[in-house]
């Protein structure tokens, strides 16, 4: 067994997830992970399984073939993070043009990997205008300062609710 990762992208329609984990399980493979999302009348996503490496060109072929998705598979790396922690980054705010640009470059400035980033805007009839709204997971060192990087990304606009918890 061999771990993959593989991105899909394409248009919406029931029976998609389960055409995908059908095909891994007939090929002998096991779903270890995913996150799959709809977006813009597309779905799209990453799934990480375990697969024998014979079965590899099998999957390879079946995938390219698929009538809904364009899908790419990579072979899975190891991760080596064991002198680090993860930090969650909540953000609240009204929405405007570069946020996630003004907000991915602070964390750049850091020097953190971004694990995970989720966000989303949606009418806030209290506040008179959309609200932003972002969540992210990223890696930090044990000795890390986050009130330094809850102060830079609170900068970025007055606005900003910062919310960071060490997980």
């Amino acid at each position: 067994m061999k771990p993959m990762i593989f991105t899909l992208v394409g248009q919406d329609k029931p029976g998609l997830i389960n055409d995908l984990a059908q095909t891994v399980y007939d090929l002998g493979g096991n779903w270890l992970g995913s996150n799959l999302s709809h977006m813009a009348g597309h779905f799209a996503g990453f799934v990480q399984i375990d697969l024998p490496v014979e079965k590899h060109p099998d999957l390879l072929n079946i995938f390219s073939q698929h009538p809904h998705l364009k899908i790419h598979l990579l072979a899975a790396e190891e991760s080596n993070d064991e002198d680090r922690q993860t930090a969650k980054i909540e953000i609240t705010g009204n929405d405007r043009k570069g946020i996630v640009q003004e907000l991915t470059n602070t964390l750049n400035q850091f020097n953190l990997n971004i694990l995970k980033f989720d966000s989303s805007c949606q009418s806030a009839p209290n506040w008179g205008g959309i609200l932003f709204t972002a969540t992210s997971i990223i890696t930090v060192s044990n000795d890390f300062d986050l009130e330094d990087l809850r102060e830079s990304l609170e900068s970025v606009a007055n606005d900003l609710m910062v919310d960071i918890e060490i997980q």
